[in-house]
This record gives C-alpha cells, sequence and structure tokens, in this order.
C-alpha cells in the first residue's frame, strides 16, 4: 500500500517561502501523477500544483507564477516550492498520488500560515 508522508508546512510572513516535500514508500515513477490539494477552513478543497510521470505540470489559478511543483525520483520525492506566500495561501496541503484512473493515496497534510 503506497503511503505519502509530507513535510515542511509552517508559519511564514507574507511575501515569504515554503518548500513542502511528499515522501512516497514506492516508486514515483509508477504513479501516473501527482501533487498537491489545499483546503482552508470553510472552504473547498482546491487544485494546488501536479505533474505527470512525464513531466507534464498543471497549476491552480491562484498560485501560477509563484509555486512550482518538481520531483525527484531517485529519491522518490515531490516537492511544492512557494514563493510569494499571501494570506490567502493559508490552509492544509495535501499531497495525492494517482494511478491512471484513480487516486491511490493521500497525505495526511501539512499546515501552512502565511500571516503577520
Amino acid at each position: 500500500q503506497v503511503q505519502l508522508v509530507e513535510s515542511g508546512g509552517g508559519r511564514v510572513q507574507p511575501g515569504g517561502s515554503l518548500r513542502l516535500s511528499c515522501a512516497a514508500s514506492g516508486n514515483i515513477g509508477s504513479f501516473y501523477r501527482m501533487g498537491w490539494y489545499r483546503q482552508a477552513p470553510g472552504k473547498q478543497r482546491g487544485l494546488v500544483a501536479s505533474i505527470t510521470n512525464s513531466g507534464n505540470t498543471n497549476y491552480g489559478n491562484s498560485v501560477k507564477g509563484r509555486f512550482t511543483i518538481s520531483r525527484d525520483s531517485a529519491k522518490n520525492t515531490v516537492y511544492l516550492q512557494m514563493n510569494s506566500l499571501e494570506p490567502e495561501d493559508t490552509a492544509d496541503y495535501y499531497c495525492y498520488a494517482d494511478g491512471e484512473h484513480y487516486t491511490l493515496a493521500w497525505g495526511q497534510g501539512t499546515q501552512v500560515t502565511v500571516s503577520s
């Protein structure tokens, strides 16, 4: 069974940066796609970013130009570099891994707080 473990969340001031990591228990090359969703209190969950096993990326409109998703196959880890953070980025961030037809696993979530 696939396990995903996120790390890197925390509290940062507006304009700051954080890098989230998602370490998988298996070979990430076997996943069709990995990525991040986020959910803020009282709001719906929304896609932040995703990356396919061929390297194609997709970003939510609110993070384009500020966030970058990447993967290190040797470490079985996906990263989310978050720059120019805004208070609206405050949320719980969840890593996920997709097979070709359905989601295989979710991480436990990591909290990001952007506040002065």
